[in-house]
């Protein structure tokens, strides 16, 4: 199986639209002003060798790279180059695509010469769209997901059984695809610092820190185990989510009702496009300076928004009067069709 991943994705399709741009600076974030309270979405690899990355606070990206061209976000061209992309994945031969994401899909194929298939896509995903990918191949879904990390840029890496511990044994844990920087810190509690060392770990530790669930998932994850037949079933989003940054702190009880109400009439459209109830509310509120809460809610099952709005409300009179907010951030959860993939789709908030 192949894992393709498109490199710079969005600097990339910016760039399409802006020859003028190749070779220079590019972050991509907000409304592309860096005065205004916005993040980075992404840098192109120019930008990052200043130290620029996806999260990072615009003004100070600008700081960074003082020459860098700063762009606003294009979702809908990105979706668009996406759809592109995705549509000539599946024109391969014999290809069954999973859909990860603006950017990246596994690739189930049957071939005897995987890394000759994986430069064919690339020149087809190039010739269609103009754009660049990285190809993963693996033997599990794990596996062929980092092995793209290692084919960055423009190339094609393969990781298998034999030669995965050779590759990552002595990387740190949160290289592995799942493990992020809280989990890998967990695992260092109790000594589990290397893949490797994950990968050797014993079942009753893991579980007994993670629970009997997530700590043999991590054992796997150690081991490169896991899937290993990619799914086309069409991803169904579990939540619909907006949230909006302020560029002045509210203060005011009513302020903070209204933006409230604003982020709900906008996911309950999402919501109602999907036609399915809510189920689950989540409000996230990020008071200045920086300082992050998540209220959350299970609803009885209804499609009426003005209930719905009710519950949200409910929500609101969580909030600590008067403490000054930056950020809001509004989920609505829906239950999920039976016989539905879960999964989520990038969304405009990329909440």
């Amino acid at each position: 199986m192949l894992h393709v991943d498109l490199d710079q994705f969005i600097a990339a399709v910016e760039v399409l639209r802006h020859p003028e741009l190749a070779g220079r600076p590019l972050i991509v974030g907000g409304r592309g002003d860096p005065t205004e309270r916005a993040v980075v979405s992404t840098a192109s690899y120019e930008a990052r060798e200043f130290g620029v990355g996806s999260g990072m606070p615009l003004r100070i990206a600008a700081r960074k790279v003082p020459d860098a061209v700063i762009l606003p976000v294009d979702a809908e061209a990105y979706t668009a180059a996406s759809a592109e992309v995705m549509a000539t994945l599946r024109a391969q031969p014999g290809a069954t695509v999973q859909v990860l994401g603006w950017d990246e899909a596994f690739l189930g194929v049957r071939t005897n010469g995987p890394e000759a298939y994986a430069r064919q896509v690339q020149r087809a995903v190039l010739d269609r769209t103009g754009l660049h990918c990285s190809v993963g191949i693996g033997d599990t879904l794990v596996r062929a997901k980092v092995a793209t990390g290692f084919g960055k840029p423009r190339g094609v890496f393969r990781l298998t059984a034999e030669n995965w511990l050779e590759v990552m044994g002595d990387r740190p844990t949160v290289d592995l695809w799942g493990v992020g920087s809280r989990i890998s810190g967990r695992l260092a509690t109790h000594g589990i610092v290397t893949v490797a060392e994950l990968a050797a770990a014993d079942p009753a530790v893991l579980a007994a820190e993670f629970g009997p669930k997530m700590g043999p998932w991590y054992g796997l994850l150690g081991r490169g185990e896991g899937a290993r037949v990619v799914d086309d079933t069409p991803w169904v989003a579990r939540g619909h989510s907006r949230e909006t940054t302020f560029q002045r702190d509210l203060t005011e009880p009513a302020q903070v009702e209204e933006a409230v109400r604003e982020l709900a009439a906008r996911v309950l459209e999402d919501v109602a496009a999907e036609g399915r109830p809510v189920i689950g509310l989540t409000l996230k509120v990020r008071y200045a300076p920086f300082i992050t809460k998540v209220f959350t809610k299970r609803i009885p099952e209804t499609a009426d928004p003005d209930v719905v709005m009710s519950r949200v409300l409910d929500l609101v009179g969580r909030i600590e009067p008067r403490r000054p907010i930056r950020l809001l951030g509004l989920r609505a959860e829906m239950p999920m069709p039976e016989g539905a993939r879960d999964g989520h789709t990038p969304t405009r908030s990329g909440w």
